[in-house]
Formats: structure tokens, C-alpha cells, sequence
């Protein structure tokens, strides 16, 4: 949004003629008020982008003005205009609401240089609200952001169970979105007001784990040394999600069934029973149904928190989604970035389309991230995205160059191959020729060795 209609108030015939006939050169649409009153009528019938403001004049100061007109049209950009300026004026009139000070005689310069800088606020005003806006329909998961039917009638699941209290179990492969959907039922809630909070249960060994989900007196364990507050009574009143559930002990298992069937628990080594009115969402990327079987979890733990099953599609399952959410993602990280990037071309949208998204919308949202920081002009290309899908170029470089060649020499080309995507790096390039860092120098040594071609001279000096 830019300026485009100016109120221009000044009980001085001659300074808001120059003044207006100055914006009028710059092509913006000019109203003249002579004095405080008819301009708080004038915005009380119109909207004006910008109002330059006198600030003594008969009758109504500037100051005066300035906070009726904020009361009226707190969007309206105001800039004072004074002969006699000084500091606390200056600081009195932004704490009133005015966005700049003009000091008298001004130039045209300077006013068309104060404009711009007008123009850009409002363009990140208007951004600002317009992200903070899709944040909220992002994390609270907003039917606009798929099109997909199975994902719609998980919208539709989401808003019928948000209001109860019952256990939700989500699965879905990883970067699915499960997190996102677990806070969308938060935010739907009643308990929305209430704390969200979230713990990784694969990331903490059992004894810390029993400790963040239930806490502990001082002394319950050598190194506590002081009472701690568990994620349990954090999440009171809340909700608690518990991530990559799969992954805890028999031992909390137990201990989290009792606090599920009961609603109540102890700290680690206390005495006290804790109650607490908690919210269970747990998620997982494995299929519990296998666990089970295979003796890893409780059966009746199982049961307890599959009260309301919710299932994610894989990206690549939803694939009419892929172009909304480039879209999303490019406009965010542009912002984000101040990147110049703005859009992709339509043969970069299909390329994205027809990839399978092992990652599902994490990936989707990493590679469009990394190539918005790295992108050069307006409209991202295909080539733009080279080396970003290591999983799938290094199936395709290997196919191409299985035929017709030694598989001695396919070997070779695929490690040189990998060690350009992965920038040199021989343990990220080990890991996805799944060889060890050692069996990789080895043989690139004895590449070394063998290299006829100063081209292979030339690209193992590079990776060593």
C-alpha cells in the first residue's frame, strides 16, 4: 500500500499552497484544511493515507489535532510541521502518535524522501499483518492450506474433538505435521488459554525423562539439588503433547498409564499426590499396532491414549498441496529474508510437484528456504534447486550411470558425485553412500593414485 490521498492542514495560506502543489507535482491526491477543525471533520467523512500537520495554529494545536485525528484514524499517517522545533516536542508528538517532524522550510526532496519512507512502513505494516495472520491459520491448520479431502475431514476432526477432553494419538511419517495438528487442537479448545506444552520423549534417556514429565524433590537423585517442576503440572488446565511417544520405556509407561487412568502422580522421590487436569496428545512416526506385537509398548497404554486416532497423509499422498504450500513458504521466507525472490516458474512448480517429499512438508519447507536465501532473481528455476534433493538425484545419478559402465567405475563417479552435492564434505557424503568415512578416504586415495584425467586430479584436490 502507498500513499495516495493527503490531507495537508496549515493555517498559513501561502506554506500549504507550496506544500500542496508540491505533492500535487509528485501525482498524490491533495485535500487543504485551513485550521484543527475542519480537519477532524474532513477525516471524520474521509480516509486519508497521510496528514501533514501544522503545528501551531489558532484555536486547536497541532497536538491536539494530531490525537483527535489518531482517535478517529489510527492508521492515518501524521507528520508535524513546525518553524520552532525542539526535542521534547519532537518526543511528545511520537508518544501522541506522529510518525516524523518537519522542521520549516522544507524542500520538495525532503518530502518526497519522507513519503518513501512512509510507503515502506506501510508495506511492512501491511505484510506484517498479513504473516500474522496466515501464522495463525498456519499453526491452527486452516482448510485453505490444503486441498486435500482426507486432510479436510481431519480439519473437520479437529474442531469436533478440540472441545473434549480426550487422549488423541496422531501418526504420520516424520514431517508430516503432527506437532501442528497437536497445537490446532490446543488452539480450538477451551483450554487455549491455558499453557501448550510439549515433550520430546526420544530425546531424553528414562531417569531424565521420568524427571521433565513428573518432576523431582531435592534430593530424589545425586545432582538434585533443588525441587523441580515437572511438564505434567506445567501443562495444568492444558495441553500436554507428547512426541514420538514410541520411544519411552516399559517403566514410564507404566508410571504414564496411572497418570492417565487416575489423573494424578508423584514427583521423583516425593510423597505428595499431585492432581492435575490435563489435556494428553501423543504422537508417533512408527505404527504402534507393530510394537505392540513385537513387545516394545503396552497394549493398554495404547488403548488410552487412541481414544481419537488421527492419521496423516504423507506429502506425496496430497500432492495437490505442494503448490499452495511453495507458495506459502516463498512468500514467508521472502519476508522473512527480505529476499527478492517471489515465485517459482511453472516448469520449477512441476519439478516440485512430481517429487516424492521423503521429508513430507518439512523437507518441502527446508528447500524452499534454503533456495529463497540462496536465490538471485525474481522467479526461482529449476536449476535453482539443483543438489537440494540429495535423496532423489543420487538415485537418478546412479541410474544414469549404471549403463554401459564398470560397476568399478559407476562407484567412482557416484562418490565424486555426492562429494559435489555435499560441498566436499566426506562425512556427509559417507553417510549417504552409506560406507564409512574411513572406507571413503581409502578409496578416494586410491582414486588419487589411479586418476589418469586432470579433471579427477582437479575434483580430489578440491575434497581433501
Amino acid at each position: 500500500m502507498s500513499v495516495e490521498k493527503v490531507l495537508v492542514v496549515d493555517d498559513d495560506t501561502l506554506g500549504r499552497e507550496y506544500l500542496c502543489e508540491t505533492l500535487t507535482r509528485g501525482g498524490y491526491d491533495i485535500v487543504s484544511a485551513s485550521d484543527g477543525q475542519q480537519a477532524i471533520a474532513r477525516v471524520g467523512r474521509e480516509g486519508y493515507d497521510l496528514i501533514f500537520l501544522d503545528m501551531k495554529m489558532p484555536g486547536m494545536c497541532g497536538m491536539e489535532v494530531l490525537e483527535k485525528v489518531k482517535a478517529i484514524s489510527p492508521e492515518t499517517v501524521v507528520i508535524l510541521m513546525t518553524a520552532y522545533g525542539t526535542i521534547e516536542t519532537a518526543v511528545e508528538a511520537m508518544k501522541k502518535g506522529a510518525y516524523d517532524y518537519i522542521i520549516k522550510p522544507f524542500s520538495p526532496d525532503q518530502i518526497e524522501r519522507l513519503i518513501s519512507r512512509v510507503n515502506e512502513r506501510q508495506k511492512l505494516i501491511i505484510e506484517n499483518k498479513y504473516w500474522r495472520a496466515n501464522s495463525n491459520i498456519d499453526e491452527k491448520l486452516n482448510p485453505v492450506f490444503s486441498r486435500n479431502s482426507r486432510m479436510s475431514q481431519i480439519y473437520e476432526q479437529i474442531k469436533k474433538i478440540a472441545q473434549s477432553k480426550a487422549s488423541v494419538l496422531i501418526q504420520g511419517e516424520s514431517g508430516t505435521g503432527k506437532e501442528l495438528v497437536a497445537r490446532a487442537i490446543h488452539y480450538h479448545s477451551h483450554r487455549c488459554e491455558k499453557p501448550f506444552i510439549r515433550v520430546n520423549c526420544a530425546a531424553l534417556a528414562e531417569t531424565l525423562l521420568e524427571s521433565e514429565l513428573f518432576g523431582h524433590e531435592r534430593g530424589a537423585y545425586t545432582g538434585a539439588n533443588s525441587k523441580r517442576v515437572g511438564r505434567f503440572e506445567l501443562a495444568n488446565e492444558g495441553t500436554l503433547l507428547l512426541d514420538e511417544i514410541s520411544e519411552i520405556s516399559p517403566n514410564i509407561q507404566a508410571k504414564l498409564l496411572r497418570v492417565l487412568e487416575e489423573e494424578e502422580f508423584e514427583r521423583v522421590g516425593g510423597e505428595k499426590t499431585i492432581k492435575i487436569d490435563v489435556r494428553i496428545v501423543a504422537t508417533t512416526n512408527r505404527d504402534l499396532m507393530d510394537e505392540i506385537h513385537k513387545g516394545t509398548f503396552r497394549e493398554d497404554l495404547f488403548y488410552r491414549l487412541n481414544v481419537v486416532p488421527i492419521h496423516l497423509p504423507s506429502l506425496r499422498e496430497r500432492r495437490e498441496d505442494i503448490p499452495l504450500l511453495v507458495d506459502y513458504y516463498l512468500k514467508k521466507y521472502s519476508i522473512e529474508n527480505d529476499a527478492i525472490v517471489k515465485s517459482v516458474d511453472k516448469e520449477t512448480l512441476d519439478y516440485l510437484c512430481q517429487y516424492n517429499w521423503p521429508g513430507n512438508v518439512r523437507e518441502l519447507k527446508n528447500v524452499i528456504q534454503r533456495s529463497v536465501v540462496m536465490g538471485s532473481s525474481e522467479v526461482l528455476q529449476r536449476e535453482q534447486f539443483t543438489g537440494l534433493f540429495i535423496h532423489q538425484d543420487l538415485k537418478q545419478t546412479e541410474s544414469t550411470l549404471t549403463a554401459g559402465k564398470a560397476i568399478e567405475d559407476v562407484e567412482k563417479d557416484l562418490i565424486y558425485n555426492t562429494l559435489e552435492k555435499t560441498g566436499g564434505n566426506k562425512t556427509k557424503a559417507a553417510e549417504l553412500l552409506k560406507i564409512t568415512t574411513r572406507t571413503l578416504r581409502n578409496k578416494l586415495n586410491r582414486y588419487d593414485a589411479e586418476s589418469k584425467s586432470s579433471q579427477e586430479r582437479e575434483i580430489i584436490s578440491c575434497v581433501k
